[in-house]
């Protein structure tokens, strides 16, 4: 299982992340989801990450109906919800499918 930051299964609900000795809970995640259906990634975020996935891959949302095999490939945790939508805004300015692409592989 992969992990959030380096230290939290990647399917929990708040990611724990621990350095120096210091642990904290950082409750809103930045995820990108990939769909082998439509070969494309989806780039949102969240506080509760297993719900969210369970709605993109069960109900969709208008971006992501159309296809019922989404998987989560990626995640950042971020202590505050302002953090995490700018993360993001970020990702999602660069239009490229490259820079998603080398985000997850360095992740690997």
């Amino acid at each position: 299982m992969q992990e959030v930051r380096g230290s939290t299964p990647l399917f929990s609900t708040k990611a724990k992340v621990c350095n120096a000795n210091l642990c904290s809970f950082m409750p809103f995640i930045v995820y990108i989801i990939y769909s082998t259906t439509l070969d494309q990634f989806y780039v949102g975020h969240t506080e509760n990450i297993e719900d969210r996935l369970f709605r993109h891959t069960n109900s969709g949302s208008k971006s992501t109906k159309k296809a019922h095999d989404w998987k989560l490939v990626y995640t950042e945790a971020f202590n505050t919800k302002s953090e995490a939508m700018k993360r993001e805004v970020e990702i999602k300015k660069k239009k490229s499918r490259k820079y998603i692409e080398s985000l997850i592989a360095q992740r690997e």
